[in-house]
Formats: structure tokens, C-alpha cells, sequence
């Protein structure tokens, strides 16, 4: 038999963790189907910056354990199911889970983005093998060696700056003319002598035996190609929104982001979109948590007032 919740929220992020604080803080009752993981990409950040109340920064695995104490002491509720399907059901929600399902009042979609992949042959061969997403794991057992960084973004810069403290060097490979990181982290790599930035460079190809070996660069205003040595390839190239759950269900923008209004309103009654998910997302932490607090107020005057009407709809 299915349980009734007064909020659903999809995902144990930063976002979806934040705004389980909010509501249970109203008033509300609110379910958060973490998935059975915790902290979402921040849980393998070493330091998160920008975030008001820690002029230092934080670790991604510290600070999403601490909103998640928070949401859990104001009364929010975690269950470590995955939700698989959402399904109007009688004005409400039905959510379905591998474990129990859930009937919701209202849905807060906060399932995040993955990293983009590179689309390489070798790829899938080398992951685990010299392909890696997390520099604070990984970046220990590279020590005195050499990594490359593929992308010119935050993430990008942030993991580049992370293995700089283990690796003898580290390569940022940029396929634009220009590093389109924030300037502190531009600021950052510049002043790092085990860092050397490459852009208008492309990798055409992983190489290697049982491990990665090497990458072959293209130099985009020459169009020549050469063979860099690496121990590793951290590929941040981008971010594809986890979606799924929306699609048929909800507007997507092209690039497959939810798209909601200024206070994370969907076009479903009841439904909000918050964090990397939705259109026009800042990628950053502290923009998922305000996400969350629009949101929560939003699903607050709805779940008072049943009031629905969108910016987009007035």
C-alpha cells in the first residue's frame, strides 16, 4: 500500500536536502528519496566556495551531512529508495519506487546532472583504469605522476587545482579559446607552476594497455595532432541533466533541463524543478540552495492555497 507524504523531493543533494530544511521548517512533512546516495557531485568536492557562512569554503562531504542534520532535526523524513516513475494520480502525485510508493501532494524534482561523457573510443575500456571523475579520491594514489584535466569549466579547474597538491603536473586541455571558468579559479591555475593550460585543444583519442597511457591531442588553430603521456584523464566537459523522470511529463528545454519559472514551478500543479535539473541552472552550490528556498515557498502557498499560477501563465 502506497504511503502519503505532503512533499516528495527526488534527490539527496545539496538541493533536494536544502529544500527538505525549508519545508520541514514550515510546517510540512517532507519525504526525500535520496536513491540510495547522499551529497550528490558535492560529496566528492574538497572545497565548495561561495557559498555565505564559510569565507574559507567547504567540503562537499561535510556540508551536505550538515544541511541533511538540520532537515532531519526540523522533521524531514530520508528514504533510500529510488524513484522510478511519477504518475498523476487523483490530484496528486504517485511516485513509484523500487521499495514503497508514494503518494505526494506535491514533487520537488532535484535529481541533479552527470558529467558528460567524452564520447572517445577508450573510454568505457579505461574507466576505473585512468579515467576518473573524482581528484580527491584518485588524485593520492597519482602522486609524482602526470594527470589531464579535459575541460575549462569550475569543475574542471577545481579537480585540476585538487591534484596539483599529489601529481608532478597537471594538463588543462580547453577546446575554446579561453578558459570559461570564474576568475578566481582562473586567478588560481595561473599562479600554479605544476599547472600549464592548453586551450584550442581537443582529445581525439585515450591510449593504453591494461591503463591509460597517453592522450592524442589536436591543436585546433593548427589542426596537428601529438601524443601527451598521462597516468590519468579527468573529463569535465559538461553536464547532462538527469531528467528522465520528467520526460513525457514536463516541458524540457533542448539540452533536456526541466523548464520552470522564477519561483521552480513547473507546469504541473505541484511540481518543481530545482538545482542542476532545471533550465538555466547556476551549477553552483549556493544557487541550488536558493533554488530550494523558492521552491519551498512556492510549494508552501500551494500547499495552504492550491494556488498554481506561473509567471508564464498570468
Amino acid at each position: 500500500m502506497a504511503r502519503t507524504v505532503d512533499v516528495a523531493i527526488i534527490g539527496g543533494g545539496i538541493s533536494g536536502m536544502s529544500a527538505a530544511l525549508t519545508l520541514a521548517r514550515q510546517g510540512w512533512k517532507p519525504l526525500v528519496l535520496t536513491g540510495g546516495v547522499l551529497g550528490g557531485q558535492l560529496i566528492s568536492i574538497d572545497r565548495v566556495e561561495g557559498v555565505p557562512g564559510f569565507p574559507d569554503g567547504i567540503a562537499g562531504y561535510d556540508l551536505v551531512p550538515m544541511v541533511q542534520e538540520q532537515a532531519d532535526a526540523a522533521g524531514a523524513e530520508l528514504m533510500m529508495a529510488s524513484c522510478q516513475a511519477i504518475e498523476a494520480s487523483g490530484g496528486n502525485w504517485l511516485l513509484k519506487t523500487d521499495e514503497d510508493d508514494v503518494v505526494a501532494r506535491a514533487v520537488v524534482i532535484a535529481t541533479g546532472a552527470a558529467f558528460a561523457k567524452l564520447g572517445l573510443d577508450g573510454e568505457q575500456r579505461f574507466a576505473g583504469r585512468g579515467i576518473s571523475e573524482c581528484a580527491s579520491c584518485d588524485g593520492p594514489l597519482l602522486r609524482d605522476k602526470v594527470a589531464v584535466v579535459i575541460g575549462g569549466g569550475d569543475s574542471a579547474l577545481q579537480e585540476a587545482l585538487t591534484l596539483a597538491d599529489h601529481v608532478s603536473k597537471v594538463f588543462v586541455l580547453e577546446r575554446s579559446a579561453a578558459l570559461t571558468a570564474q576568475a578566481i579559479y582562473r586567478d588560481r591555475i595561473k599562479a600554479n607552476r605544476k599547472i600549464e593550460v592548453r586551450t584550442q585543444s581537443t582529445v581525439s583519442e585515450i591510449g593504453g594497455g591494461d591503463a591509460v597511457s597517453h592522450v592524442r591531442v589536436k591543436d585546433a588553430a593548427t589542426g596537428s595532432e601529438s601524443d601527451l603521456a598521462t597516468a590519468a584523464v579527468f573529463p569535465f566537459v559538461g553536464l547532462v541533466a538527469n531528467s528522465e523522470l520528467a520526460r513525457g511529463l514536463l516541458p524540457l528545454d533542448a539540452s533536456g533541463r526541466v523548464i520552470v519559472d522564477a519561483a521552480m514551478r513547473t507546469s504541473a500543479p505541484g511540481v518543481c524543478a530545482i538545482g542542476n535539473v532545471r533550465q538555466h541552472a547556476s551549477y553552483r552550490a549556493a544557487g541550488a540552495m536558493g533554488d530550494a528556498a523558492a521552491a519551498a515557498a512556492a510549494l508552501d502557498r500551494y500547499l495552504k492555497s492550491g494556488e498554481w499560477a506561473r509567471e508564464a501563465d498570468r
